[in-house]
């Protein structure tokens, strides 16, 4: 049981580069099955289309990232709020700390086939709510008002910005000081009232 999982983790990280590396065209059971080092029927076996492979690779990665993500904020998050400094950190920490990489690339291809194949769209949208979560949390620790719609906003700012940087090579800190403006805050201010100031 435990060798099945591990060949359908390598098939799924296999499909994770190839479309980071080439795009989703450059998609095929060999080719798959090359670079996961398993066999040929190995694919077909735990996938039966490429639908499956793709929806089961973005929903894979986007898990990945909400652990991730999740932690950073427990992490920064103090008592009852969390300090606006921190949470400048946070967001620097994750735009920074994202390296464009095949593998991080492909979720951007997935969600643009994701508005061609309407089959997709539904892992695609388990994902954003899985983002908007997130910020919602962080931007209701931060005492933002009217936290529910402003995480949306949030987030398509995030992808965005990970877009430009992708596309231009901008600094993360762009991104940081775009989320302060958009929340109406400084980094130098704090939700919790106390005024810290970011190291």
């Amino acid at each position: 049981m435990e060798k099945a999982a591990d060949t359908r983790q390598s098939i799924i990280d296999a499909v994770l580069r190839i479309i980071g590396d080439e795009g989703i065209a450059a998609l095929s059971n060999r080719r798959i099955a090359k670079e996961a080092q398993v066999s040929l029927g190995s694919v077909t076996y735990h996938f039966a289309t490429q639908h499956e492979l793709l929806r089961e690779s973005l929903l894979h990665f986007v898990a990945q990232e909400t652990r991730r993500f999740t932690e950073l904020a427990e992490n920064c998050a103090t008592a009852d709020c969390l300090d606006v400094s921190a949470a400048a950190e946070l967001v620097e920490t994750v735009a920074g700390g994202t390296a464009f990489d095949s593998r991080h690339i492909a979720p951007f291809e997935l969600y643009i086939q994701a508005g061609r194949d309407e089959r997709l769209r539904a892992a695609a949208a388990e994902c954003f709510a899985a983002y908007d979560r997130l910020a919602r949390g962080i931007l209701e620790r931060l005492g933002m008002p009217d936290p529910e719609r402003l995480a949306g906003a949030v987030v398509a700012l995030v992808f965005g910005q990970q877009l430009r940087r992708l596309a231009t090579g901008a600094p993360a800190e762009e991104l940081v000081d775009t989320l302060l403006l958009l929340t109406g805050t400084t980094a130098g201010a704090s939700a919790c009232g106390t005024g810290r100031g970011r190291a």
